[in-house]
């Protein structure tokens, strides 16, 4: 996936789940600055779950404090968890 894509597809998540405009959120957007509590946090998580079909740690929810770091962690998920699932093992002959 691109990642102008990835950074779209993320910025997208993020302003729908905060009913704000697309484009008042930007890659270097902080949380803070888009008045992103914790709790909007763990929605905008689960929101990224959905989207992209990953699991997002629990701590990640205090980690995460701005819009790249969410894209860079969904990132970080998506080539983990394509591995991981080409990694299961053969059936036992």
């Amino acid at each position: 996936m691109p990642d102008d894509d990835l950074n779209q597809r993320v910025i997208k998540v993020i302003a729908d789940t905060q009913h704000i405009p697309v484009e008042t959120v930007k890659l270097d957007s902080t949380f803070a600055e888009l008045n992103i509590d914790s709790l909007d946090g763990i929605n905008i998580l689960f929101a990224l779950e959905n989207e992209f079909n990953i699991n997002v740690p629990d701590e990640a929810v205090q980690t995460i404090k701005s819009v790249r770091e969410a894209v860079e962690g969904v990132a970080r998920l998506l080539e983990g968890g394509s591995a991981g699932a080409a990694a299961e093992p053969a059936p036992a002959s």
